[in-house]
């Protein structure tokens, strides 16, 4: 059964002790404001940077309401939390704007960066394969308003004889499979140089970390990119397409194999010394190749048996002692838990079709860091509660979580700065 926490009990009143803007600590906001110099300049200021934060974050759980509904939201638990003067007048939607502008997306970003850590404890269902965290990289677009200043910093897809009606922010995201909660983000342009998703993902490697398995599709398989991964000492496990070279070193008593994975431009001569010296167990020159598990299966009920696609994984989990080749196959199919998440992002919380409300760059990014980190927000909240339920967090439906967050927002308690 889907959806097993009521309404009336467990994850509401979670949500009425706090624990939401718990993942958002006012010292943390302070911290990074003061970071970058965005302090208020008045101190009778009425839209102080740390009540712009949360507003931007409000933005996100309410995409549908104007500027001026949104904050009156949160106008109640701002007061009684001491965030908010009584005798302040409601600013306009011009007001508020400014207010942003002022903020800037540096800040959102930095404090993003900060509270987005993984969530999943030891005992939380679907969190871990072979004693590591799962986590996954993948990327979405986002249409952002057709404004001169955003189609020049993203781009508009489909070129000069099918652009697209919006240009579009690309979001590549480092996701922990088991809480669908963002750990890591970038945001670039859907078109030109450095838009692409491998190009992007080096922002993500950084965040890598040994006792995690990383898995990603086979967009993002260079060996550059495998390389700097796989150098953070974090476990991979990647897709990757049938044009890559994976001669055989050893086949495994599970149905893996050895094999081994060349860098790009190592010629014909080099791949049969490579190999040779792989065959007698000599050590490899990793600028060259490297020794890598070979995961090959087929899904059972994609198609006729004759039509079927060969899914190809590669591991650093070279030894099937520690996990082996079906649970690893198996596992890789948690990867789709991103695309979930990112649904989530891009649905439940701002709409289906719409499309994002600022019309400059740097507000289009402070916006999607808003989104990022309420989206953060609830999934850890589902995740704890799922946790102490002893259930898998995918049981717990989002949508219906965000309606009660957007119920119980105007509790003091369900949104404490």
């Amino acid at each position: 059964m889907v959806g097993v926490v009521p309404v009336s009990g467990g994850l509401t009143d979670w949500i009425s002790v706090g624990l939401l803007a718990s993942s958002v600590p006012r010292d943390v906001i302070d911290e990074a404001v003061a970071a970058y110099g965005r302090q208020a300049k008045r101190s009778d200021g009425k839209l102080p940077p740390h009540v712009m934060v949360y507003f931007v974050m409000a933005m996100a759980l309410f995409a549908d309401e104007d500027y001026e509904e949104v904050l009156t939201r949160l106008v109640e638990p701002l007061i009684r939390w001491g965030c908010w003067d009584p005798g302040w007048r409601m600013p306009g939607s011009s007001g508020l704007t400014q207010a942003r502008q002022r903020l800037g997306f540096e800040p959102v970003q930095a404090v993003f960066a900060q509270v987005a850590v993984p969530v999943c404890e030891l005992l939380t269902r679907g969190g871990w394969l072979g004693g590591r965290r799962l986590v996954s990289i993948d990327g979405f677009e986002w249409d952002v308003p057709d404004t001169q200043d955003n189609a020049v910093e993203f781009g508009r897809p489909g070129g000069v004889q099918h652009p697209a009606a919006f240009p579009k922010a690309r979001v590549l995201t480092l996701v922990e499979s088991g809480s669908h909660a963002t750990i890591g983000a970038t945001i670039g342009a859907c078109v030109g140089e450095g838009s692409g998703e491998q190009s992007m993902a080096r922002d993500l490697y950084r965040l890598l970390e040994a006792g995690m398995l990383v898995m990603a599709d086979r967009n993002f398989y260079s060996y550059t990119g495998w390389e700097t991964a796989a150098g953070t000492g974090a476990d991979l496990l990647w897709r990757v397409s049938d044009s890559v070279e994976l001669p055989t070193v050893a086949v495994l008593a599970d149905g893996s194999h050895l094999a081994l994975l060349f860098a790009s431009r190592t010629t014909r001569a080099w791949r049969q010394r490579l190999l040779t010296a792989a065959l007698a167990g000599e050590d490899l020159d990793p600028r060259r190749a490297r020794l890598v598990r070979v995961v090959e299966y087929q899904v059972p009920d994609r198609g006729d048996a004759d039509e079927r696609q060969l899914v190809c994984l590669i591991t650093t989990i070279l030894d099937p002692g520690e996990v082996a080749a079906e649970v690893l196959a198996q596992g890789y199919h948690d990867r789709w838990e991103h695309e979930n998440g990112n649904a989530q992002l891009k649905t439940s919380l701002r709409g289906p079709g719409r499309v994002l409300r600022s019309k400059s760059p740097d507000m289009v990014r402070q916006e999607i860091y808003g989104y990022l980190l309420t989206h953060y927000a609830i999934s850890a909240l589902i995740c704890r509660a799922a946790t102490e339920a002893d259930i898998d967090p995918d049981r717990v439906k989002f949508l219906r979580t965000v309606r009660i967050v957007r119920r119980r927002i105007t509790d003091p308690a369900a949104f404490s700065p």
